[in-house]
C-alpha cells in the first residue's frame, strides 16, 4: 500500500513510497512554502508526482548553492540524474521519488538535463545576443518545467507540449522584464544584446551604471511584447489540458502575465522599481481569468519554436508513460479555494527564477521561498 501515485505502475518500476513522499513534502514545506501551498492548486492525482519533481529540482538547486556553482557540482547533478534513469537512484528520498516519477510518466532524461544546463548558464552569467538565444535559456529553465507538468497531466502530443513550453518561456521573459535592475546590480544582463544596441544602449557601458532611460525602456517593451505572443500561443495548449487542470493553469497564466502589465504601469522602469501586483489586483485578474473562454482545441496551430524543439523531440522519441486516472473528469469548482491557491501560485512562480538570477558564482543568496515572498518550473 506504499504506492501513492494515482495510476498503476508496471512491476519493474520503482514506486514512490509514503515515506519518501513525506520527505519531499517536508522539504517543500520548510524550504519552498509557496510551492507547498501552490501544489494544492493541482488535482490530487498530480500533486504527488509534482512534489517529487519539484523536491528533486530544489535539492539540485541547493547543491549548486552549496558548491558555489562549480563544475564538480554540475557534474554531480548529471551523475544523479543518470543514476535515476538507470533505475539505481542515490539513496535519498528525493532521488528515489524522482526516479519513480520519471519512470512512471516516461519523462525523457533530456528534460531534467536541460534544466541543469540552464542552471549552469546562470552560474556562468551567460549573456544572450538575440531573442532566439534568450529563448534557448528560457526553454531550459522554464520550458522544461512546462514539459514535465504536461506529461504528469497525461498529455504527450506535440502541439500541447509546444504550448506548455511557450507558457514557461513567456513566464521567464516576464521575470526578466521585471528584474532588469536587480539582475544588473548582481552583474547579470538577460536582455537581448542586439536589441540593446539597436536602441542605442551599449551593454557593457550600461552595466557599469545601470540607469533607466527611454532607450532601455524600449528594449523592455519589446521583451514584454515577445512574452505576450507566447502567452497567446500557450492559451491554445491550456484548452487541451485535462478538464480538472485547466482553470488552475489558466489562472496562473493570467496572474503571471499581470506582472508584465504592472511593469508597463510603472512606465517600464524595472531598473529603479520592482513591479509588484497587489493582492486585490490578483483577485480581480483571477476573477476575469476564471470566466474567460479558452480558444478551442481545434484552433490555430503554431508549431514549435526552434529553442524548445529539442524538448519536444525528446518526448516523441520516448513514447508511453502513465495516463492519470479520471483525467477528463470535471471536479467540483470552489472559487474561494482556487483564488487562494492561484495567488500562492503566482508567488511560487516568482521565487525560483528570481533566486537563480540574483545569485552570482561567488555568493548565492539564501532563498526563503518560491517567492512570495514574491517566484521557482
Amino acid at each position: 500500500m506504499g504506492l501513492v501515485l494515482m495510476h498503476q505502475a508496471s512491476p519493474q518500476r520503482l514506486q514512490i513510497t509514503e515515506t519518501d513522499l513525506d520527505a519531499c513534502r517536508t522539504l517543500l514545506r520548510s524550504g519552498s512554502k509557496s510551492f507547498f501551498a501552490a501544489s494544492f492548486l493541482l488535482p490530487d492525482r498530480i500533486r504527488a508526482p509534482a512534489s517529487a519533481l519539484y523536491a528533486f529540482c530544489r535539492v539540485a538547486d541547493d547543491a549548486i548553492d552549496v558548491a558555489g556553482g562549480n563544475a564538480e557540482a554540475i557534474a554531480e547533478l548529471h551523475a544523479r540524474i543518470s543514476a535515476a534513469y538507470a533505475g539505481h537512484p542515490r539513496n535519498t528520498p528525493y532521488d528515489r521519488a524522482f526516479a519513480a516519477t520519471i519512470a512512471d510518466y516516461a519523462i525523457p532524461s533530456a528534460v531534467p538535463e536541460a534544466l541543469i544546463e540552464g542552471f549552469s548558464w546562470d552560474v556562468a552569467q551567460r549573456r544572450y545576443e538575440t531573442l532566439e538565444d534568450l529563448l534557448g535559456y528560457a526553454a531550459r529553465v522554464a520550458g522544461t518545467v512546462g514539459v514535465m507538468m504536461c506529461l504528469l497531466m497525461g498529455r504527450r502530443d506535440t502541439e500541447t507540449l509546444a504550448r506548455a513550453t511557450d507558457l514557461g518561456m513567456a513566464m521567464q521573459l516576464t521575470n526578466i522584464a521585471r528584474d532588469v535592475g536587480e539582475d544588473a546590480r548582481a552583474g547579470r544582463l538577460y536582455l537581448p544584446l542586439v536589441w540593446c544596441r539597436e536602441a542605442g544602449v551599449d551593454p557593457d557601458v550600461w552595466m557599469r551604471d545601470p540607469t533607466f532611460s527611454p532607450d532601455i525602456a524600449s528594449v523592455i517593451a519589446r521583451l514584454l511584447a515577445a512574452a505576450d505572443e507566447l502567452y497567446m500561443r500557450a492559451d491554445h495548449g491550456i484548452a487541451a489540458l485535462p478538464a480538472d487542470c485547466r482553470r488552475g493553469i489558466r489562472a496562473a497564466r493570467h496572474l503571471y502575465a499581470e506582472i508584465g502589465d504592472q511593469v508597463r504601469r510603472i512606465q517600464l522602469n524595472s531598473i529603479d522599481t520592482r513591479a509588484v501586483v497587489s493582492g486585490s489586483r490578483k483577485i480581480s485578474v483571477l476573477g476575469h481569468a476564471l470566466v474567460a473562454s479558452s480558444p478551442k482545441v481545434t484552433g490555430a496551430r503554431f508549431g514549435t519554436t526552434d529553442s524548445s524543439r529539442f524538448l519536444i523531440a525528446a518526448v516523441a522519441a520516448m513514447p508511453g508513460g502513465a495516463v492519470p486516472l479520471a483525467q477528463d473528469n470535471v471536479l467540483p469548482f470552489r472559487w474561494w479555494d482556487l483564488r487562494t491557491q492561484a495567488i500562492h501560485t503566482i508567488d511560487l512562480l516568482e521565487g525560483l527564477e528570481r533566486r537563480k538570477r540574483q545569485s552570482s558564482p561567488n555568493k548565492r543568496p539564501v532563498f526563503n521561498t518560491y517567492a512570495s515572498d514574491a517566484h521557482r518550473i
